[in-house]
């Protein structure tokens, strides 16, 4: 039952101290290629980049890489290695507009956020050049934004060169790991081919249904889908990307075939967001500062583990349990009898809550992976969040509201340092000094840019989910009435504002294909209502939390560093951690503690679990 998180954790722990040295090296250029990687590297290089031009440098990269995303989709029908199978004939179509809008914006601020289903909606040539290229560059903006703060930070002259960032992060960093995960999970039985799907014929015969040929019934045969599953799947958990080849995600046996794939897909996911904290260590040469930054973070991920497992796997399904007829009473409404509910025959005992489940990963294997994505804002998933019990499925919704229990690599640790100095501005003012972070005054700017950063967040998701839970278009598109609703809007919003990607399935959000004669199901009513809003909210969320800090950084570069007194106070004490901690908790979740008494809080204490 705790094994499984145990040895996650551990391995990951352990790998990255070595891995967070390696980082440093890199983005610090003591570590170089061969020949060819190093004359690209020198063409690349346009000069020490105030915080200004890195910015500028950053939007510009991701604005042609928006309009080559969009038009890679646009044209799919029109491209190469677009295959065809019983069930498209003709290859695939293209998506609709709003879809594709949705789809670049997705990857491009690596939340990879689905609207569509890979193995339905993306030939093989989309899946490779536009999934699997923005995958690289996306996880590596983060990178290179914490890098260019770091150097803001301890007093650099520059915040380095963007472009040089980049292409040190992809080739030196995704790449080569990319490549040493890939070939574990190709050994592990994970498809990697340009075969169009297989067809099969079914044991029982006729499974699948029958067509008619001259005049008789002939079974129809299985449509296996299948692809070069395995050149994604590397960086899609590397880069903390989330987007899965088929739906189904990591639940999908070609997506994760065993138990051991799933281990190694969740060391694979926390491993930079673990080591780009020894790395910030390492960078600023404050090595007992980042160890208190990475207890704190520990302290948090613990805890969304250990509340995810309990409530879950330790816990029955409410929604399979007798429920005794109850009387709904509130102020200015008629009364409302709920009749009572008979238990499913369903066993449960000492197995916990099985729904959404792949029972080949073993009883804890969901819950933990479900604290495991969403805490590192990765998005990907094994098993279906939508089915966790109520108060389970406040872990993934609290890591992503949070969004800082190591988070993604680079942005995460982006935004535990502006509530470090949020901490750190209100630990000066209840002493009576003036604030300072590593010899640096906190001052009123350093605040405003700080606010900004830590605020732009609950407004992104808090704003659209009132919104569209008072219309029909959240209403119509819930799977389920009432809090757990209200659950499904809430996520989806928190998610795409976290760049994670994740979603409580059960909502109506996919229109599909341009041409809907195409579609295997009818488009959702309101797909380009959710295209479109959660399409912004990835855009603003990405963005600002990230020029931000680079602006904030490259205040405090220019100040002076005042002396160390005996007043000053330390950033790498146990006391600090204790301040972090309560500024992350106090500051950043009772922003959202409201909203999640509305959805998961509201479910648990009924009157029906799951809307039954």
């Amino acid at each position: 039952m705790w094994l499984l998180p145990l040895l996650i954790v551990g391995t990951t722990v352990l790998l990255s101290v070595p891995m967070g040295r390696y980082l440093a090296g890199v983005i610090d250029g003591k570590y170089k290629g061969f020949g060819p990687l190093r004359w690209v590297e020198r063409r690349l290089d346009t000069g020490p980049q105030t915080w200004k031009q890195y910015a500028v440098s950053l939007l510009l990269f991701n604005t042609v890489m928006f309009v080559f995303g969009y038009l890679v989709l646009a044209l799919q029908p029109v491209l190469p290695l677009n295959q065809s199978d019983p069930v498209f004939k003709d290859g695939k179509g293209m998506l609709s507009p709003t879809t594709i809008f949705n789809t670049v914006t997705s990857f491009l601020t690596n939340t990879n956020l689905q609207h569509y289903s890979g193995e339905q909606h993306l030939s093989y040539f989309s899946q490779l050049v536009f999934i699997v290229w923005n995958m690289f560059t996306s996880a590596a903006v983060g990178f290179c934004a914490l890098a260019a703060v770091i150097r803001g930070l301890r007093g650099d002259a520059h915040m380095g060169n963007y472009y040089v960032d980049m292409w040190r992060v992809v080739m030196y960093v995704f790449v080569p790991f990319s490549a040493l995960t890939g070939g574990l999970l190709i050994a592990s039985g994970m498809p990697m081919t340009l075969e169009p799907a297989a067809e099969a014929q079914t044991v029982q015969v006729g499974a699948m249904g029958t067509d008619t040929v001259d005049g008789k019934d002939v079974p129809k045969s299985q449509v296996i889908a299948r692809g070069p599953v395995a050149a994604v799947l590397p960086i899609k958990h590397l880069g903390t990307n989330g987007g899965g080849f088929f739906g189904a995600n990591s639940a999908h046996p070609f997506e994760n075939p065993t138990a051991w794939t799933n281990y190694l897909e969740c060391v694979s996911i926390l491993i930079f967001p673990f080591s780009l904290v020894v790395m910030f260590g390492r960078m600023l040469n404050q090595m007992r500062h980042a160890v208190v930054i990475y207890v704190v973070m520990m302290v948090m991920f613990a805890a969304m583990i250990g509340w995810a497992v309990y409530h879950d796997t330790l816990k029955p399904n409410p929604g399979l349990l007798a429920q005794p007829e109850r009387t709904v009473k509130v102020a200015g409404a008629p009364e409302k009898v709920v009749p009572a509910l008979a238990a499913l025959p369903v066993d449960q005992e000492g197995l916990g809550n099985l729904e959404g489940k792949e029972l080949r990963f073993g009883p804890s294997a969901g819950a933990t992976f479900s604290a495991v994505t969403t805490a590192v804002t990765c998005g990907s998933v094994n098993c279906m969040h939508d089915s966790l019990n109520p108060l389970a499925g406040i872990t993934p919704l609290a890591g992503m509201q949070l969004n800082c229990v190591f988070g993604g690599k680079g942005v995460g640790m982006i935004n535990m340092l502006i509530y470090l100095v949020v901490g750190v501005f209100l630990a000066g003012l209840m002493v009576g000094r003036t604030p300072e972070y590593l010899g640096k005054k906190i001052e009123s700017r350093e605040m405003k840019l700080a606010m900004l950063a830590l605020l732009i967040h609950p407004v992104m998701v808090l704003g659209p989910t009132g919104l569209f839970a008072a219309l029909d278009w959240g209403t119509a598109a819930t799977n389920n009435p009432g809090p757990h609703g209200f659950s499904e809007i809430l996520y989806e919003f928190s998610s795409a504002s976290a760049n994670n990607g994740s979603g409580f399935e059960g909502l109506g959000d996919t229109h599909g294909f341009n041409d809907a004669k195409k579609n295997l199901s009818t488009p959702a009513p309101f797909a380009a209502h959710w295209d479109i809003a959660t399409g912004l909210v990835m855009l603003l969320s990405r963005f600002i939390p990230i020029i931000a800090p680079l602006a904030l950084a490259a205040s405090l570069a220019r100040k002076k560093t005042t002396p160390f007194t005996s007043g000053t106070m330390r950033t790498d004490t146990v006391t600090f951690g204790f301040v972090l901690l309560g500024t992350v908790l106090l500051v950043g979740a009772l922003l959202f503690l409201p909203a999640m008494c509305l959805g998961p809080v509201a479910e648990h204490f009924g009157p029906m679990p799951f809307g039954r």
